[in-house]
């Protein structure tokens, strides 16, 4: 479990402070009600926790959470009518002091990612131990965040690709056709493939990726991949290279290519 170092919530320990207790209360959203009943009883035996609502819905997800003022919402990504980013950001409009921990059965990134741009403090996959869960529901009713470590590395990537793309230019200077290269062999494609794609010799190839290395200063191609990862310059789903791509929008650098050599 990655967690963040926590800060006091001031807005749910007043509320709690104000209710005359120190507990930690709760809503469940989960479609699976054995699964949901299960959760409930566990957490009901740990010290300081109370579930105060629950549903098997999206739909009526947020007028619960209004209703009861949870100080945390455990809500499953796949549950039926949830918009997951829509339903969390209409929460925190609503009722700003909830925290809210995404529960999800597969680390998928686009549902992860949404929910942490609209606002979820937390993201757990499912086969998360139960002590574990608890660890997070508390840190996350104190203002820290937690994340499954299976997606830490999805959250770095998206990061560095932000990072890459608020500098506003390639690193080291790199031109379109380079980071076209780079990615090619980060893809894993030989010199061959690389040459077919391209449309290139393959002994243009093998020159263009020596010139290229060393404008990197990498000595081979898990270096110079993992360069493209580290920058941000990797496409974010599996790219497909037909040959007919060098005829497409980076036939236009067909100058500073040439400049390469």
């Amino acid at each position: 479990m990655i967690h963040s170092r926590p800060f006091v919530s001031q807005s749910n320990a007043a509320r709690r402070e104000r209710n005359g207790s120190s507990g930690i209360t709760l809503v469940l959203a989960d479609q699976h009600l054995l699964f949901r009943q299960a959760l409930r009883h566990y957490l009901e035996t740990e010290q300081g926790m109370r579930v105060v609502g629950e549903t098997g819905d999206g739909f009526n997800l947020a007028s619960l959470v209004e209703l009861r003022r949870p100080d945390v919402v455990l809500v499953d990504s796949a549950l039926p009518g949830l918009d997951i980013a829509g339903t969390i950001r209409r929460i925190k409009m609503k009722c700003p002091g909830v925290r809210i921990v995404v529960l999800s059965l597969v680390g998928d990134r686009d549902t992860f990612l949404s929910a942490v741009r609209a606002g979820a403090e937390g993201f757990l996959i499912k086969d998360t131990p139960a002590e574990e869960v608890v660890s997070a529901i508390r840190q996350v009713a104190e203002g820290g965040s937690v994340i499954s470590p299976a997606l830490t590395g999805v959250l770095l990537r998206e990061f560095r690709r932000l990072s890459s793309l608020q500098e506003g230019v390639p690193p080291v200077g790199l031109t379109l056709r380079e980071i076209q290269l780079l990615r090619l062999v980060a893809a894993g494609l030989s010199n061959k493939e690389i040459a077919e794609a391209l449309c290139l010799a393959e002994s243009t190839v093998k020159n263009r990726l020596s010139l290229l290395f060393e404008k990197l200063s990498v000595k081979d191609r898990t270096q110079a991949a993992i360069y493209a990862l580290m920058h941000g310059l990797l496409p974010e789903s599996e790219p497909d290279y037909p040959p007919a791509l060098a005829e497409g929008s980076l036939s236009t650098d067909q100058s500073t290519l040439h400049s390469v050599g």
